[in-house]
C-alpha cells in the first residue's frame, strides 16, 4: 500500500504532520482530560447566569461537535500511520523469516474474499496443531497436513498390531 500523494509542498506536509502528532498525543493525556472536565464544569456552573438558556446549551453543543469533529480526523491520520507502520514491521519480519509465507506480505491489500481464505488456512493449521498437541510444532498447513497423515499411517499400523516405526 503506497502512501497517498500531497499536493501540499513538502514543509507544509512535515509541519502539519508534527502538528497532528503533538496534539493527538496531547489529546490523550490526562491535562487534556482535566481540561475537557474542566470547561464542562465551568460550562455547568454558569447555567444559573445564563438562565438554562438555549444560548448557554448551543455553546457546550457547538464547541464539544467542532472539537470532535476535527479530533476524528486527527485521530484517524495517526491510526493510519500507526497501521502502516506496523503492517511495514511485519511483512520485514516475513521476509527476513526463512520458514515464513510470503504470501502474507501486504496481505492488508487483499480482498475480503481472500482474506477470509487466508483466515479458513489458518484454521486448519489452527487445528491440525491442536490435534497434535503441539501448537508451536508446524509452520505450515502442508507441513501439518503431511505430519497429520504420518500420525493416521501409524496409529492405523499400531491398530493393526502393526510396529510402530521409529520418529526420527
Amino acid at each position: 500500500m503506497l502512501p497517498p500523494s500531497s499536493v501540499a509542498p513538502a514543509g507544509t506536509t512535515h509541519l502539519f504532520a508534527r502538528f497532528a502528532a503533538g496534539v493527538t498525543a496531547w489529546s490523550g493525556s490526562t491535562a487534556a482530560f482535566c481540561l475537557a472536565l474542566g470547561t464542562v464544569l465551568a460550562w455547568a456552573a454558569t447555567g444559573p447566569l445564563f438562565n438554562y438558556s438555549e444560548t448557554w446549551q448551543l455553546v457546550i453543543n457547538t464547541s464539544t461537535t467542532i472539537v470532535t469533529f476535527l479530533m476524528v480526523f486527527l485521530i484517524q491520520r495517526a491510526q493510519n500511520k500507526d497501521s502502516l507502520v506496523l503492517h511495514l514491521k511485519l511483512n520485514e519480519l516475513l521476509a527476513a523469516h526463512r520458514g515464513a509465507s510470503n504470501r502474507l506480505i501486504n496481505a492488508q491489500d487483499f480482498s475480503e474474499e481472500e482474506i477470509n481464505m487466508l483466515h479458513k488456512y489458518f484454521c486448519l493449521l489452527a487445528e491440525k496443531a491442536r490435534k497434535d498437541h503441539d501448537l508451536g510444532r508446524t509452520h505450515s498447513v502442508e507441513e501439518a497436513e503431511e505430519n497429520h497423515q504420518q500420525k493416521r499411517r501409524r496409529h492405523r499400523r499400531h491398530r493393526g498390531g502393526l510396529p510402530t516405526p521409529p520418529t526420527a
